[in-house]
């Protein structure tokens, strides 16, 4: 009974949000019996100028896709304006009487704008079961920007995962679904992949002061089978991440990532998201690919709002692959770059606007590289 009643009060809830009535700033709560909810979420529009070529991401929120770079074959037409409000999302949290909570949270992200899964977890006594953040992240280090895919060198795999968390204290630890990427000897993505274990994240994070940060380890394991040759290897990540409030107005922020045979995880280090964690040589053994990156932003409060400011890069060693004749090794990306600057305020309760400028460079390692300038402008609308 108390479930239907719950049933039926967010039935209610989502169809006022459907008719335009909920634009407050808080979630809205609604009650039945023991049981408690929140509705939340927020409407946003994105836009986008390319200055240069178009490289906006085809699944929309205008982000800027490093595949799309021109490299070493002279700039495209020039110019590109877009805008969409696929980024909108809505969420519901709710508590059990227990004190089990679940997260359900979507968005509109697709080619086909239609509900794409985000969150969906429930937690009890420091055990999380379902799809949420990696546990080899942290936002805790982030420069606030209006890039959706965030910007190269960020803290451990800024996507969601399906998962198993243990939570005590600063530490926590994770079993999860891996991200795997592996080639053959030809540069194409191996049909003899198998993912014969899970990975293994472990996290702590703390504050000292004015100083609060993270640091996080993953290790994985690798293989192939094709039925002729059959092998698997090691791979490891490690992250550092921080944040100095150095006054109440001026906030530095970074981090620092190391990746061998785990580039799945190092933010934006390949074409546009992770690079190849390991390649199958002619004899059909495997061999890592090692990689690293960082980034440094700083956040200062300005009039109304804050201008934030950061820069990025990931680098993948692809020298090895090269010397063991992997095809299409010279033409991957070796160096992926950001920098950025931007300023958000919020001229009411519930709004968020934010102007930003862009500058992406991608670097092969044949030496080709291009570059890209945009112009980004976002609002955003909570609830």
């Amino acid at each position: 009974m108390l479930r239907n009643k719950l049933s039926t009060a967010i039935k209610v809830t989502s169809s006022a949000l459907v008719l335009g009535l909920a634009c407050q700033a808080n979630a809205f709560e609604v009650r039945a019996g023991d049981y408690s909810a929140q509705i939340y979420g927020y409407a946003r529009l994105n836009a986008s100028y390319d200055i240069n070529e178009d490289i906006s991401i085809a699944s929309g929120t205008r982000a800027g896709d490093y595949r799309k770079i021109t490299k070493g074959g002279g700039e495209g037409a020039t110019g590109h304006f877009g805008a969409d409000a696929v980024q909108s999302r809505i969420g519901v949290r709710t508590t059990t009487p227990e004190g089990v909570k679940i997260n359900v949270e979507g968005d509109f992200r697709t080619t086909t704008s239609t509900l794409r899964l985000r969150h969906a977890y429930g937690e009890y006594n420091g055990v999380l079961m379902g799809q949420t953040w990696s546990n080899y992240s942290s936002l805790i280090g982030t420069t606030s920007q209006l890039e959706f895919d965030q910007i190269p060198g960020s803290a451990g795999y800024v996507g969601r995962t399906s998962q198993v968390r243990y939570t005590t204290g600063p530490f926590s630890f994770a079993v999860e679904d891996p991200k795997t990427s592996i080639l053959d000897n030809t540069g194409a993505a191996t049909a003899a992949k198998k993912n014969s274990s899970p990975a293994l994240t472990a996290r702590y994070s703390s504050k000292a002061d004015n100083l609060t940060y993270a640091a996080a380890t993953i290790v994985r394991q690798l293989s192939v089978d094709d039925g002729t040759n059959d092998d698997s290897a090691f791979g490891f990540g490690v992250f550092g991440t921080a944040k100095l409030a150095v006054t109440d107005s001026l906030n530095i922020q970074g981090a620092v990532n190391y990746s061998d045979g785990a580039n799945q995880y190092l933010w934006r280090s390949g074409t546009n998201y992770g690079a190849a964690d390991a390649y199958m040589k002619a004899d059909g053994s495997l061999e890592t690919l090692s990689g690293f990156g960082g980034t440094i932003g700083a956040s200062l409060k300005v009039g109304p709002g804050t201008v934030n400011t950061a820069y990025a890069l990931t680098q993948v060693d692809w020298d090895d692959a090269k010397k063991d004749g992997v095809g299409g090794a010279a033409t991957q990306n070796r160096r992926n770059t950001m920098a950025l600057v931007n300023y958000q305020w919020s001229p009411v309760k519930a709004v968020k606007l934010g102007v930003q400028y862009t500058y992406l460079k991608a670097e092969l390692e044949n030496g080709d590289d291009g570059d890209a300038s945009r112009l980004l402008f976002a609002a955003t609308y909570s609830f």
